[in-house]
């Protein structure tokens, strides 16, 4: 009841009968480009590393912060007494 109902008899596409007014354009093939392994691992390790900096810098700064507001707030009540 579902299946696709083919021709007995498929027909022939037509034929062209003229010709191209402008010659295809021949496509160059592109360059191969051969990538090793031990680039890819470099390039992983690489990115590993500088997210490992990135986030290391970023705790820092949160700890900095974090220190300096509490010394704000212990000096200020320094000077109040």
């Amino acid at each position: 009841m579902f299946l696709p109902k083919y021709p007995d008899s498929p027909t022939p596409p037509p034929a062209h009968t003229h010709a191209p007014t402008d010659p295809a354009p021949v496509r160059r093939p592109a360059p191969q480009i051969s990538v090793s392994a031990g680039a890819v691992a470099a390039v992983l390790v690489g990115g590993v590393v500088l997210t490992a900096l990135l986030a290391a810098v970023a705790v820092t700064a949160i700890s900095v912060a974090v220190a300096a507001v509490v010394l704000r707030s212990m000096l200020r009540d320094q000077r109040h007494r």
